[in-house]
């Protein structure tokens, strides 16, 4: 018999902030709400767009890791299957659709009106020799970002080598 195939790709923003959780032994679990956005127009010709809601679920170590870094508003794509599950409430069958995750890309921010923490300073950055401010600096480490507090050097395209 041949295997079938569930497998789900997603691209859009948290919604909310994750929800760490354990298990009874102990296994973490991450919980994610994800919008996904789409634009089309009506049979009026008036331009519309919809959102979808998801339920993402991450399992095992990178669950811990990435509710420390994942926040509300954060761009994601997410590779995974659907998992289907039921419940009674109220003496009502109900269902629960979920994207049980088995890969997770950041894909940015939603806008950039709000800079990542840290980096709020009112001074340009992109020039290089521009300070850092310390939170960014902190980030970069001292490895072969250039030197400490300062961006890399970037060099200008006609001095390139080849």
């Amino acid at each position: 018999m041949t295997d079938g195939l569930n497998k789900v790709i997603l691209m859009g923003n948290l919604g909310a902030d994750p929800e760490l959780r354990y298990t009874g032994n102990g296994t973490p679990v991450l919980q994610l709400r994800m919008a996904t956005n789409e634009s089309f127009v009506d049979k009026n010709k008036e331009p519309k767009e919809r959102t979808e809601w998801h339920n993402i679920v991450l399992w095992g170590s990178r669950a811990e890791a990435l509710a420390k870094v994942l926040t509300k508003g954060d761009g994601v794509l997410i590779e995974g299957g659907l998992r289907t599950s039921s419940y009674e409430k109220d003496g009502i069958r109900r269902y629960r659709t979920e994207v049980i995750a088995r890969d997770l890309r950041f894909t940015g921010r939603r806008s950039m009106a709000q800079p990542p923490p840290g980096l709020e300073d009112d001074s340009d950055a992109t020039q290089p020799g521009a300070e850092l401010p310390a939170a960014a600096t902190a980030r970069l480490g001292n490895g072969k970002s250039g030197a400490r507090g300062r961006p890399p050097e970037v060099p200008v395209l006609d001095e390139l080598p080849y």
